[in-house]
C-alpha cells in the first residue's frame, strides 16, 4: 500500500456528507468529493490515522485495495483467489467480511460473503498451507467487500468498530441518538463552542456530551482503546502516538454552559453516569426540569433536541408539540432552536414555521431537522432596527 497517496472511502449518514466534506477538508484531506452517504478524499498515512481520532461524522473509513469487474461467481472467485492477499493481512489473523450489494448478478450479499471467504482460505492454503480464522465478533482484520451491477470493490476497513461507538456511553435510553447523528446535527445547527447549549429533553445525554467534545474540540475518540489499522503490517505506532498528542494539545477551555433537561428520572440518572463516563461532569450541567415550566436563563443559548418517541413518555403528539411551541413563543425569546422528528404532521402544531428544514435519518426513520427562530415582537421590527 502506498502510505502517501492513501484513497480513502468515509461513510457517513444521509445528509451529513456535506459536514463530513468540512470536516475532512479541515484536517487536511486532499481531492475531497461528496458521494451519496460517503465522502472520498486522498491523503497519507498520518492523516487517515487523524480522521479516525478526530472525524466526528465519519461511521467507518474505508480504503480501497482490490478493484475488478466479474460477470459471474467463477470470475469473481478467481479473481479474489489470485489477489496477493499475504499483503494486507497475516495467515494467524482473523478476518471477518461485510458486504453491500446492488447486482442483478450477485443477488445475495451472504452468498458472496461466503465465496470471498472461500477464496481468502483457500489462497492462504495453497500458498503457506495453513488457513487465516475467519472471526465475526472481534476480527483483527475486517474487510468491507463493495458490489455495484459487475463492478467488485475490496477494501480494509481502518476503523474496527464503528465511529459512533465512543467509548463513554454507559447507558442509553429506549430511543437514543446516534453520536455521529447528534455530532452531525450540532454542526448543522451551527454549535461552535460559542455561548451556551440547552438539550431541553435530554435522555441520556448523547446530545450534551456530543456538544461538550465540539466545544473543547476534544478528539471523537478520545475515549476509544483499539482501531482497525493497528492490527495492519503498516501500522506506525510513533506516528499515531504524535497525532494523537498534537490533536490532545489543541483541547480548549470552554466558559460557556451546557445543560440539559428531563423529567425521566431513569434518564436523568443514566445521563449522568454518561457525563461521568466521558468526564465532563465540570462542564456539563444536568437538572430535573420540565422544559414546559422554564424559562430561558443562559444568555446567548443555542437549543437542540430529539423529543421523545411515544413509548418513552406517554404523549399525546399534537397536545405535546404545541406545548413546544408555546414554551419556544413565551419563555425563549431571542433563542435559535434545533429539533429532530419523525412525525411530521405533529411537528406542524408548534405554531411557528420553520426557517429551515433538513431530511435526516435516525436509525430507518425518515426524520425532519427543523429550526425554529425565536424574536421578542415581529421579525418586522427586528429587520427595520439592523436596518438603521
Amino acid at each position: 500500500m502506498d502510505t502517501e497517496n492513501i484513497k480513502i472511502q468515509i461513510k457517513t449518514f444521509f445528509g451529513l456528507e456535506q459536514t463530513l466534506a468540512e470536516e475532512i477538508k479541515k484536517l487536511g484531506g486532499r481531492n475531497v468529493e461528496i458521494k451519496n452517504r460517503a465522502v472520498n478524499c486522498e491523503g497519507d498515512l498520518g492523516f487517515l490515522y487523524k480522521i479516525n481520532y478526530s472525524a466526528r461524522t465519519a461511521l467507518k473509513i474505508l480504503v480501497p485495495i482490490h478493484e475488478f469487474k466479474a460477470f459471474n461467481q467463477h470470475q469473481f472467485y478467481d479473481r479474489l483467489f489470485k489477489f496477493e492477499w499475504e499483503n494486507f493481512m497475516d495467515v494467524d489473523q482473523s478476518f471477518s467480511i461485510d458486504a453491500t450489494v446492488n447486482s442483478e448478478t450477485f443477488k445475495h450479499s451472504q452468498f458472496v460473503t461466503l465465496k470471498m471467504k472461500d477464496a481468502i482460505v483457500d489462497y492462504f492454503q495453497e500458498k503457506f498451507k495453513r488457513r487465516p480464522n475467519v472471526e465475526t465478533r472481534n476480527p483483527d482484520i475486517k474487510f468491507h467487500l463493495h458490489i455495484d451491477r459487475e463492478l467488485v470493490m475490496i477494501s480494509m476497513d481502518s476503523s474496527g468498530d464503528p465511529l459512533f461507538k465512543r467509548g463513554y456511553r454507559r447507558e442509553q435510553g429506549e430511543a437514543p441518538i446516534n453520536e455521529v447523528l447528534a455530532s452531525g446535527m450540532l454542526q448543522l445547527a451551527g454549535w461552535d463552542g460559542k455561548g451556551n447549549f440547552l438539550d431541553p429533553m435530554c435522555g441520556s445525554g448523547t446530545l450534551l456530551i456530543e456538544a461538550a467534545m465540539i466545544a473543547m474540540d476534544l478528539p471523537a475518540q478520545i475515549f476509544r482503546k483499539r482501531f482497525g489499522f493497528q492490527n495492519w503490517n503498516n501500522y506506525d505506532a510513533d506516528l499515531f502516538a504524535k497525532i494523537k498528542e498534537f490533536r490532545i494539545n489543541r483541547v480548549r477551555q470552554f466558559d460557556g454552559k451546557i445543560v440539559g433537561y428531563d423529567i425521566d428520572a431513569r434518564m436523568l440518572n443514566a445521563a449522568r453516569m454518561n457525563v461521568e463516563a466521558a468526564e465532563m461532569e465540570d462542564v456539563i450541567e444536568i437538572k430535573k426540569q420540565n422544559f414546559f415550566d422554564s424559562k430561558k436563563e443562559l444568555f446567548p443559548l443555542l437549543m437542540v433536541f430529539n423529543p421523545p418517541y411515544d413509548e418513552r413518555i406517554s404523549i399525546n403528539d399534537d397536545d405535546f408539540y404545541k406545548k413546544i411551541g408555546d414554551t419556544f413563543k413565551t419563555h425563549y425569546p431571542n433563542t435559535l432552536a434545533w429539533l429532530i422528528s419523525s412525525d411530521l404532521e405533529a411537528v406542524k402544531k408548534i405554531g411557528l414555521r420553520p426557517s429551515r428544514k433538513i431530511k435526516l435519518f435516525n436509525g430507518k426513520l425518515e426524520t425532519r431537522f427543523l429550526q425554529y427562530e425565536m424574536y421578542e415582537g415581529t421579525k418586522k421590527i427586528h429587520k427595520l432596527e439592523d436596518n438603521k
